[in-house]
């Protein structure tokens, strides 16, 4: 058989792994470019039906709108009750697609974090492999150096050596910061994307709530009337002259005691003069805030473990210091108050019924202490919380009606407020709000009287 010489089947050899390397570099690339295709597509179709359930919803939003204009009767409220169940269901399924939508962004963001990781591994064993060279050209003394080499300029040789050294080890812990820091924007991004996607979770357990009283709501009018018109317009003037049943009916908070709904109201008009924010908006995203404070769960509580403890749910940096500033200013134990859990990723450590955050609290405390008199005010206390409550929103805008939608969604999704995030918690305010101000003008018709 015929033999390729040594250097020939050397070189064969290295052509034969270049052609590998390209062949299965080749495929590994073409298949990591298919599989993104692939979640790009699959991005763009929920994108899509996204877009198609918020063209729907508002449809559905412009129905109930139009019978909300129209006389009362039985037939308008059942249609209402039918097109705010609907919406109710297409918010949910939107939430969903959100949330499929987030877990792709956190999945390549896991990817990329990952690479980053591997990265600074590699960098790692640069630095210390350059580390250990110079090291060793440490250990030789001057003298010792000069020495060991037949001429000098050898030696000088060396000098240079070290100076390329020096400059890979700086090269390298420069390199290592920027990969570190990159690392670091990688997780804040990664907690950020978990934080939305359970936020929005929370979000959706509200409106399956919603989903199920609006249709226990329609059975209940239904069964009253026995589908009859003269016996809905009956049942329509009694609940308008219930007011006191209204005035006694609890308004729920999150970390302080339950009090009843006429004295959340006054609350709100002293906020609401303040500040020029509606008294019902007030109410609506108060109420909220309560209620997925209630849905989250409270923590920091006298028998909680060290883990449920404000030292493990709030984040360090931002909010340890202004919560310990805050009780102590106030003489309260900052080991038995109550705060909000942390959602399943990101951090808890918010207080009260209006569910402020410690540092928020500390940049609104001189104007809350201003409107209410009390000095310093107490996040705990509802008549500060709803204050500190009306004091942010006038400064989302929400002093103009026109701009309580965006307001709501700042309110709780900052920056982000366009999201769905944004949006699903501004539609559930207002939601509350409409309730609010219908009961508020029925308390009033009554007080007029």
């Amino acid at each position: 058989m015929a033999r390729l010489p040594r250097k020939s089947v050397k070189k064969s050899k290295i052509l034969l792994v270049a052609l590998s390397i390209a062949l299965f570099g080749g495929a590994a690339y073409i298949h990591a470019q298919s599989l993104s295709e692939a979640a790009q597509s699959h991005r763009e179709k929920l994108l899509a039906e996204l877009r198609e359930l918020e063209q729907a919803m508002e449809s559905v939003q412009s129905l109930i709108d139009n019978k909300r204009g129209e006389a009362a009767s039985l037939e308008r409220d059942i249609a209402i009750f039918d097109a705010q169940i609907k919406k109710a269901k297409l918010e949910i399924r939107a939430i969903d697609l959100t949330i499929q939508t987030l877990q792709g962004k956190i999945s390549s963001k896991e990817e990329t974090i990952d690479e980053i990781v591997a990265k600074v591994d590699r960098e790692k064993l640069s630095l210390a492999e350059s580390l250990r060279k110079l090291w060793e050209l440490d250990d030789v003394s001057i003298f010792e150096a000069m020495l060991s080499h037949e001429r000098i300029s050898d030696y000088f040789g060396d000098i240079e050596s070290v100076d390329i050294v020096q400059r890979s080890l700086q090269e390298s812990f420069g390199e290592l910061r920027s990969t570190k820091s990159k690392e670091e924007q990688a997780r804040d991004e990664f907690v950020e994307q978990k934080t939305e996607a359970s936020e929005l979770r929370a979000l959706q357990v509200i409106e399956r709530k919603k989903v199920e009283k609006k249709e226990a709501e329609r059975k209940e009018l239904l069964r009253a009337t026995k589908g009859q018109e003269a016996a809905y317009q009956k049942l329509l003037t009694a609940k308008r002259r219930d007011a006191a049943s209204i005035r006694s009916q609890l308004f729920l908070l999150q970390g302080s005691p339950d009090i009843p709904f006429e004295k959340a109201v006054e609350l709100a008009e002293r906020a609401s003069k303040k500040t020029g924010v509606r008294v019902a908006f007030i109410l609506g995203i108060i109420a909220q805030e309560s209620e997925l404070g209630k849905n989250i769960g409270q923590c920091n509580l006298p028998n909680d473990p060290p883990r449920y403890k404000w030292q493990a749910i709030m984040k360090p940096g931002r909010d340890q210091k202004p919560y310990l500033e805050i009780t102590s200013k106030l003489r309260l134990d900052p080991n038995l108050m109550p705060l909000s859990c942390p959602l399943s990723v990101g951090w808890g450590g918010a207080m009260g019924p209006a569910q402020f955050i410690p540092s928020t609290w500390l940049t609104l405390e001189n104007r809350i202490a201003s409107a209410t008199g009390h000095n310093p005010p107490n996040p705990w206390n509802p008549e500060d919380a709803f204050m500190a409550s009306a004091i942010f929103l006038s400064d989302l805008g929400a002093s103009s009606p026109a701009r309580e939608r965006e307001a709501a969604a700042r309110y709780f999704a900052g920056g982000n407020w366009k999201s769905r995030l944004g949006t699903t918690y501004a539609n559930q305010v207002l939601a509350k709000v409409e309730t609010y101000q219908n009961q508020i003008d029925i308390i009033k018709s009554v007080a007029v009287r």
